[in-house]
């Protein structure tokens, strides 16, 4: 049977999402494109259909939330940019968050269409700040499944740079980062490893120095955005393969361990943990062994996710 996706926003974010959704060419599924811009969504579809017509067997259209009827999963990428919104400074402790007055207000309208059109979906926020405005979503679609894209493309930044430094392949590096993804992320260096190897130890052992290393590393992904954004205006093919990731694990249910963010009751917000993703987003959250830095790098995290959270609902 078909499934049916649901994308919101036609941007930069939107549209390699579509792209990356077909160029697996494994996903069999209906993609309806909504946004505010209809002539813009209709243009993309078009050409994606055109795409599709070569590996995929996926359909690609373009309507209003009322062709969201039936969708397994909404991905919801609108709103202000990074660039646009001014989330570019790396001096700014806020980063992403000052997205937050902005994109509340669309997804105000956004979320309560999307529960109105398709009240079993799935929702996935992509849109930045993106734990912030899950724990809106949950606010606006209550009862439907709620999970943001979380930490998957700070993890995967994590392990290239790591990759990198050490001279191996980024796949066979394991490594975490957890918390917002924003400016208050936590690297589990402790836990990282490369071959069963302690990565701290496999840069001791060249001779580096670990901290220069760690300083260095932390700054490549942290600001890695922003560097993106300098040089090629948004931060898209990376994000866009992370979503269609989840995607599949979601419409597969393969049940696959991936550090997106979900609401953790404990932390009293959406909060990004290794997470086992299935057919309903997150099945449940795996909380990795911490050191005593770590594990407050995560408290202080989840505060400062707790008061974003608050900022986006009072700025709806």
């Amino acid at each position: 049977m078909q499934r049916k996706i649901g994308v919101i926003g036609a941007g930069a974010v939107g549209t390699t999402t579509v792209g990356a959704l077909l160029g697996s060419g494994q996903l069999d599924a209906e993609i309806v494109i909504v946004n505010r811009n209809h002539g813009k969504a209709v243009g993309l579809a078009e050409d994606m259909q055109h795409a599709a017509a070569l590996s995929s067997t996926a359909r690609v259209s373009a309507g209003g939330y009322d062709l969201l009827d039936g969708a397994d999963l909404v991905i919801v990428t609108a709103g202000v940019n990074e660039k646009n919104g001014g989330a570019t400074d790396r001096i700014d402790p806020r980063g992403r968050r000052v997205l937050i007055p902005d994109n509340a207000k669309a997804y105000s309208k956004i979320i309560p269409a999307v529960a109105a059109a398709a009240p079993t979906a799935t929702i996935l926020v992509v849109t930045d700040p993106p734990d912030p405005l899950a724990d809106l979503a949950r606010v606006l679609a209550p009862g439907q499944p709620v999970l943001s894209t979380g930490t998957v493309i700070d993890s995967l930044r994590f392990r290239a740079q790591i990759a990198r430094a050490l001279g191996v392949q980024a796949r066979d590096v394991s490594a975490y980062v957890i918390g917002e993804h924003g400016t208050s992320n936590v690297y589990l260096w402790s836990t990282a490893t490369v071959g069963g190897a302690r990565v701290l130890d496999l840069l001791a052992r060249r001779g580096d120095d670990v901290e220069e290393q760690k300083t260095r590393i932390r700054k490549a992904v942290t600001y890695g955005n922003i560097s993106i954004i300098e040089g090629i205006g948004a931060s898209q093919h990376g994000i866009g393969a992370v979503v269609a990731r989840i995607t599949e694990a979601i419409l597969r249910d393969e049940r696959a361990v991936l550090p997106v963010a979900s609401y953790l009751p404990e932390y009293g917000t959406t909060i990004a943990l290794p997470s086992i993703v299935g057919a309903r987003g997150v099945i449940d959250t795996i909380l990795p062994t911490l050191t005593d830095e770590e594990r407050d790098g995560l408290a202080d995290s989840a505060q400062i996710l707790r008061d974003a959270g608050q900022f986006a609902l009072a700025s709806a």
